[in-house]
């Protein structure tokens, strides 16, 4: 170990000596650190420049009708994007935009095409259609560009969908705003409902029975209109035979009130000559009273009597006929015997009895002429009260038929004919009815029939509507006892315009970076940071001696000490450099910056360990190995790209790779240690770094000797040192 640290002496002793030596030396210490600081510079906030990436838009939207006024969502976009700073956003035709995107002038283009309101207006129809964005890019112009740019246009069409899901859910909660407050208002008759369906639920027995009953009550009552229908016939040959009866009847009284009317001046004449015929055969009497008994004169009394009574009878006769006709009509009226034209009859026929016995009086005193005087006076006497008895009862009479018989026959006539003109016009509307009656019979024999097949399909869907009933009635009990309609009021009743910006932006993305990490130059330090300190490694075994020219003074393992401090010292001053400079020059904002430091130095050490003992075992094989090394690290270690999204291959040697600990362990300074993690990467580090130096130590000399052969067979061409 003394000798390998003499040699580390006597190198640090030559480059100090040596200003050649000290300006490379120099040079190697400083060159590892502008990899890492121009590769972080570069990658500092590359997003933080997107509004200068240009980007086409073109708009076409012709707009479109949604209940009655117009929408053109494109316009309302470019609206948006005027004002939005993210990308360099040009305005412009559909040409210009290809041509510009296929010539580089704009890495994408965004199309909204003459459809776009229209289709996103079909939302209210039911057969709602997908509106598009059509999106260009030119992908080969940068490989990351299109990344941003198709990030772009989501972002344009999220907004856009948002927005519309904002418009849409806004009219939506609108309705469902008037919805709860009609439900509120309707509440009332809702609960009435609830109450309606059951007592319908209790109903639904006696209704059944009621529908039976119907059925019945339609059977019986075409069984009757039946019936009807039959008799109608008959009705209608009873109404016109009532009807020529009453008409006879009518012209019957008609042509009575006729002869009333012609014989009621005749018979009250008939009737003053009789009494005047009485009056005259009464005084005549007296005066024959008074005269001598002669038999000649008496002949002529007698005669003069005789004639007078005649007359009196043929005029009584003829008022009889005349009454008897009279008493015919008015028992045709009534169907009974008239009182009063019977006491007329009977007063005549005491008036043709008096009459009569006058004349037989008057005819049996011929006899008496020749007897004695004095019992022909007696027999004067008797006749002349009989004459005065019938000049009474004749006054009376007329009295009697002027103030009461005529005026009650002449009210039976007029009210029989009323009675029948009131029934002949009853009969014509029966008459004039029947067809209607029959038609209004017809159909209600139809309708009830259309009825009863109806009551009979309600009594056939009896079944149905009992359990659809009960079903209902009892799930409105399940939901009253589940759910309060006043909640659901509540829940309908909203602020649309709060809720149509909650379904605008429904969740928030609240984020807590556990450490953060300022922007993505400071991300990718560690990265960057550990890629330069290898290359430094490379870069010092490029252009250094891993070995000692002088033969036979040391041997191999002491020089495999003794440079590998020199080589190591160097390293960690190129650590120090690059480390120091990340935090002070690029003023990346480190959690740890010590342990940044110290973290470097130690993955300087290791990776050094390896590159040396590489090259100083294997010689220039190692180089190689040191660069193909390299090239899987960067591809395999995740220090761009998470490991699970690289191909299986770079996942299976993750795990065996210095760089993967490496630069795990310098993200722990940059955002924050997880000492569980740090403790874990520093110990595999560890473990690489002592069995590399461990292999060299104990396999040089085998290894130098196995390859010395080769070098020499290889620099025989002049193209290899």
């Amino acid at each position: 170990m003394k000798t390998s640290w003499n040699i580390f002496k006597l190198d640090l002793k030559h480059i100090g000596k040596n200003w050649v030596a000290a300006l490379l030396i120099g040079g190697l210490t400083i060159l590892p650190s502008l990899y890492a600081w121009l590769n972080i510079y570069a990658t500092w906030d590359p997003y933080g420049h997107t509004d200068q990436l240009p980007v086409a838009i073109v708009n076409e939207d012709e707009g479109a009708m949604v209940r009655d006024k117009h929408i053109n969502v494109g316009e309302e976009l470019i609206k948006t994007l005027q004002n939005n700073k993210e990308m360099d956003w040009s305005f412009t035709t559909s040409q210009e935009a290809m041509d510009g995107v296929e010539y580089g002038d704009y890495f994408a283009a965004i199309f909204i095409p003459k459809d776009f309101s229209s289709k996103l207006a079909t939302v209210t129809s039911g057969e709602p259609e997908k509106a598009e964005i059509h999106y260009f890019v030119n992908e080969k112009l940068n490989s990351i560009a299109p990344k941003i740019t198709e990030k772009g246009a989501s972002v344009i069409v999220d907004k856009v969908s948002r927005r519309f899901i904002s418009t849409v859910n806004g009219v939506v909660l609108d309705l469902f705003n008037e919805l709860g407050i009609e439900i509120e208002k309707d509440l009332p008759d809702i609960q009435k409902f609830e109450q309606y369906i059951f007592d319908i639920q209790k109903q639904l027995p006696t209704i059944h029975q009621t529908l039976e009953g119907i059925v019945t009550d339609a059977n019986s009552a075409q069984h009757i209109i039946n019936k009807a229908q039959q008799l109608l016939p008959e009705a209608k040959r009873t109404t016109n035979s009532g009807l020529k009866t009453i008409n006879d009847t009518i012209d019957q009284l008609t042509t009575a009130q006729n002869r009333l009317e012609a014989a009621a001046p005749r018979i009250r004449t008939d009737l003053e000559k009789i009494v005047a015929i009485t009056n005259e055969t009464n005084d005549f009497l007296k005066q024959i009273q008074q005269l001598s008994p002669d038999f000649t004169e008496w002949n002529r009394a007698k005669q003069a009597v005789d004639d007078r009574v005649t007359g009196s009878m043929e005029k009584l006769e003829g008022l009889e006929q005349d009454l008897l006709n009279i008493k015919n009509v008015a028992e045709q009226l009534n169907g009974e015997q008239s009182a009063a034209t019977d006491a007329a009859l009977l007063k005549i026929d005491n008036l043709k009895n008096l009459l009569n016995e006058i004349q037989q009086h008057a005819r049996t005193m011929d006899t008496l002429v020749q007897g004695e005087e004095e019992q022909l006076r007696h027999s004067l006497n008797d006749l002349q009260k009989i004459a005065e008895n019938t000049t009474i009862q004749g006054s009376s009479f007329l009295k009697e038929y002027s103030d009461t018989i005529e005026p009650y026959i002449r009210k039976q006539i007029s009210g029989a004919l009323k009675t029948l003109t009131s029934a002949k016009t009853l009969l014509t509307e029966v008459q004039a009815s029947i067809p209607k009656v029959q038609q209004t019979l017809l159909s209600a024999d139809q309708h009830l029939t259309q009825g009863k097949q109806q009551v009979e399909n309600a009594l056939n869907q009896y079944p149905y509507v009992y359990g659809k009933v009960n079903k209902l009635a009892n799930r409105i009990k399940d939901i009253q006892g589940e759910t309060d309609i006043n909640e659901i009021i509540d829940l309908l009743r909203n602020d649309p315009q709060a809720e149509r910006s909650f379904f605008e932006e429904p969740i928030l993305l609240k984020e807590t970076k556990l450490f953060p990490i300022e922007n993505y130059g400071t991300g990718m330090t560690p990265f960057y940071t550990v890629l330069s300190i290898w290359v430094g490694c490379l870069l010092l075994i490029s252009l250094l001696s891993t070995d000692i020219s002088r033969e036979g003074t040391f041997t191999s393992r002491q020089i495999y000490v003794g440079r590998l401090f020199t080589f190591g010292l160097i390293g960690c001053i190129q650590t120090l450099i690059v480390t120091i400079g990340d935090l002070v020059l690029l003023g990346v904002t480190v959690k740890e910056p010590v342990l940044f430091i110290l973290f470097g130095v130690l993955i300087s050490v290791v990776f050094m360990s390896i590159v040396y003992t590489l090259v100083s075992v294997f010689g220039d094989v190692g180089k190689a190995m040191a660069i193909v090394l390299l090239v899987l690290q960067i591809a395999g270690s995740g220090g761009t790209y998470p490991i699970m999204l690289l191909p299986s291959f770079f996942q299976w040697i993750n795990p065996f790779l210095p760089f993967t600990y490496a630069i795990d362990l310098m993200r722990e300074a940059v955002g924050g240690i997880v000492w569980a993690r740090a403790l874990k990467d520093m110990l595999f580090l560890a473990v690489v770094g002592i069995a590399l130096i461990s292999f060299g130590v104990l396999f040089k000399e085998k290894m130098n000797k196995a390859s010395d052969h080769l070098l020499a067979k290889s620099r025989e061409t002049d193209l290899f040192h």
